[in-house]
């Protein structure tokens, strides 16, 4: 699978009484190669785990891989929160919605449903997301 970290994903994936965890940890038992994220996801999981080594960890094992530049994107991330400024989005989300562009076979591994079945890539285009089941 080719996929799009969100911070959800790698909250679940570190917390073990997380509601997400046995999915987490399922679809990371799966993945054949690293999931592309951003240095804004990896800020908010270090942030809601507690740990900046652990979520380091997770890109020296390579279950995760840094691949985009806020420098490099910054017309597209700001017109990204203009067109989106009425839900306020996170840096995080905007970077995400980038990384669909740069990688439109990739599928953004998500616990975000509500935002990301909103969110566009391209102005039109649905962005491809794998959440968790709905309980």
């Amino acid at each position: 699978m080719k996929g799009i970290a969100d911070t959800g994903f790698i909250v679940a994936f570190g917390y073990q009484t997380d509601s997400h965890h046995p999915w987490a940890l399922n679809l990371a038992k799966g993945l054949t190669e690293p999931l592309i994220t951003c240095e804004a996801v990896l800020a908010e999981a270090a942030f809601h785990l507690g740990s900046t080594s652990y979520v380091l960890s997770l890109v020296s094992d390579r279950l995760l891989t840094l691949d985009f530049s806020c420098a490099e994107n910054l017309e597209q991330l700001t017109a990204l929160a203009q067109r989106y400024q009425e839900r306020k989005p996170d840096l995080a989300d905007l970077c995400l919605i980038r990384l669909s562009e740069l990688y439109p076979r990739h599928t953004v591994i998500t616990v975000d449903e509500a935002d990301f079945r909103v969110y566009r890539r391209n102005r039109r285009e649905v962005i491809p997301i794998l959440c968790p089941p709905r309980h």
